[in-house]
């Protein structure tokens, strides 16, 4: 089993099981309905390949007062008293850039291309997205 697909919905809900089990095992697994066809992954394997692939990387600065962290090329940046805390108001940040992308951001033209960083930071948990933000791990 190297690739499963399905040419209908009704096809791939009789199949649910091997569709998943496929995605699960790493394997190609798609689904066609009507003229579009969707991809069915791993939540793990796509979040890893995501932080991989990103090509964002926050910068962290140390100030007079404190810690700041920011991504070039995006709005989102955060300031703490120590570098956890910056760290942690980063990832608060980071999920309400996601919250807002997801609500009337998707369509506007300057973020619309932030489908993979918004899919990174929902399918994280708070650990992950500190690993990614501070360089520790995928």
């Amino acid at each position: 089993m190297s690739l499963v697909h399905y040419d209908s919905y009704t096809e791939a809900r009789a199949h649910l099981k091997d569709l998943l089990d496929a995605a699960e095992r790493g394997h190609v697994a798609t689904v066609r309905r009507e003229a579009a066809r969707t991809a069915v992954v791993d939540v793990e394997r796509l979040r890893a390949s995501l932080a991989s692939l990103s090509e964002y990387r926050a910068q962290v600065v140390s100030e007079a007062d404190g810690w700041s962290v920011f991504i070039p090329g995006l709005p989102i940046a955060a300031d703490g008293a120590t570098f956890d805390e910056a760290i942690a108001e980063m990832i608060e940040a980071l999920r309400e850039y996601a919250e807002d992308w997801h609500e009337r951001l998707l369509d506007a033209p300057n973020h619309r291309n932030n489908w993979g960083l918004v899919q990174l930071i929902s399918l994280s948990s708070d650990d992950q997205l500190r690993d990614w933000l501070v360089g520790s791990g995928r």
